[in-house]
């Protein structure tokens, strides 16, 4: 007998994940520092098996109703939508989970209030209880974001006079935002793109990473991918120029939406447009748009230069463990070469970028929204940075466009493990929090496992 599956079970299922997520990040997420407890208290361990306990709870809902999507009565995009929504819940009033990020745009928008230059100074600079939040490596770091971004989070700053607890209500609210247009764009991208609308908004909206990191995390990503995928909706819809200045926007919240120009041009031509006057208009409308908005900004040209933002030492890029691993061997070996090896594995990375890039481009560019992931997806991988949200990036994209079930299949397989993959403080880890981070994901399975054996019991007075 199966365990019983229906769009109930997977609400209230992810419903008590992301609540105990949420329970759990109280005492072990991204806490202001003067909330912190010490790392070894009993309530920090009970918030890290608690959060884990969701997480696994919360991965598990996700695939059974990945089940329901892909039976033969699946609910539509709506039903999805209302899945959503519920699964979010919890979350929005959440301490930040997964990373520290927010409070370096909060600082950032209260510098931009203050009309300091975000890009050749870093939030030290800011100094007071904001900057006091940041993680140590970026309180001397200039801004990557471009000024889209920094618009939004300088009104917010004047709007919120600097104080965190509303500052962070702000972020996330913006974060969901951003949610909400990636689940706009889904499954008209995928009716586009001949692919099923609710199974591309099951892997592209509804996926742990999205929650655990776009809406408990509170990132930027989740405003960059919604103004990409309605950039590519309009480009569909209304034309080279529409999609530009949206994709443009993208960009100008964070840089990698760029590439999203390369199909907005290929959209136009498979509209009818020739390819010239497509590649004219859409240079036109994004140049226009970047233009007016830095204008607008005030904020000047200065993230062009800070897109070489220096990357965390410990950072688990590809190219950064094979350069730390080439420079450790060169060490060994008494090799002067060796403080090279990280800078020349970057370099590597971005070519293999470029090749990745280029070869995708050739041979799917009658599939501009899933050479468009992929593309991501290769920038995410061979970049000198990568956090488990720069794979949505790319995922996002291929949910709504991808050419076969097993390529899903493989992108869930690679959102499910990620979503494992940082604690909630945003932190570090070591064996103990590694120790307790497995407690309560076993713990989880415990339970989903006790359920699944009571649901195959006979009744009181039935024969199996």
């Amino acid at each position: 007998m199966a365990f019983p599956v229906d769009l109930r079970h997977c609400q209230v299922l992810g419903l008590a994940g992301t609540a105990s997520l949420a329970l759990g990040g109280e005492t072990a997420g991204a806490l202001p520092v003067r909330d912190l407890p010490a790392p070894a208290s009993a309530q920090a361990a009970l918030g890290l098996v608690g959060v884990y306990f969701g997480v696994v709870l919360l991965t598990a809902a996700w695939l059974l109703l990945g089940r329901l999507v892909r039976g033969p009565r699946p609910p539509g995009p709506r039903a999805l939508l209302l899945v959503l929504a519920v699964w979010a819940a919890p979350l929005l009033l959440a301490p930040p989970l997964f990373s520290r990020d927010v409070y370096s745009y909060l600082a950032q928008g209260a510098m931009v209030d203050a009309h300091m230059d975000v890009y050749a100074q870093g939030p030290a600079r800011l100094g007071g209880p904001l900057a006091d939040e940041v993680a140590p490596m970026w309180r001397h770091t200039g801004a990557p974001y471009g000024p889209a971004f920094l618009a939004l989070a300088g009104a917010l700053s004047a709007l919120t006079h600097g104080e965190v607890p509303a500052g962070l209500l702000g972020m996330r609210l913006a974060a969901l935002l951003g949610v909400a247009l990636m689940a706009v764009a889904l499954p008209r991208l995928a009716r586009h793109s001949g692919a099923d609308p609710a199974a591309a908004l099951w892997l592209g909206a509804l996926n742990p990473l999205v929650l655990l990191h776009l809406v408990a995390g509170a990132h930027n990503d989740a405003l960059m991918l919604g103004l990409l995928g309605l950039g590519l909706v309009a480009a569909r819809a209304r034309g080279p120029a529409a999609g530009a200045v949206l994709v443009a926007l993208a960009a100008l919240v964070k840089a990698p939406a760029a590439l999203g120009l390369a199909a907005v041009v290929a959209l136009g031509v498979r509209s009818g447009r020739r390819p010239l006057p497509a590649v004219l208009a859409t240079a036109a409308a994004a140049a226009a748009t970047t233009v007016a908005a830095t204008a607008v900004v005030g904020t000047g040209y200065g993230w062009i230069g800070a897109l070489d933002t220096p990357v965390s030492p410990h950072n688990w890029a590809l190219t950064s463990l094979l350069g730390r691993a080439t420079g450790a061997l060169l060490a060994h070996l008494g090799s002067g070469l060796a403080p090279l090896a990280v800078p020349a594995w970057h370099l590597l990375g971005l070519a293999a970028t470029a090749v990745a890039v280029l070869l995708t481009w050739r041979r799917l560019r009658v599939r501009p929204v899933y050479a468009l992931g992929l593309s991501l997806l290769a920038v995410a991988a061979f970049g000198p940075a990568l956090r488990p949200w720069y794979v949505l990036w790319g995922l996002f994209l291929i949910a709504a466009a991808a050419p076969s079930t097993s390529v899903r299949h493989r992108a869930a397989a690679l959102a499910g493990v990620l979503a494992l993959a940082v604690l909630p403080s945003g932190g570090p880890a070591d064996l103990g929090q590694l120790v307790l981070a497995v407690s309560g994901g076993a713990l989880g399975a415990v339970v989903l496992w006790q359920a699944h054996q009571a649901a195959q019991a006979p009744a009181p007075g039935r024969t199996a």
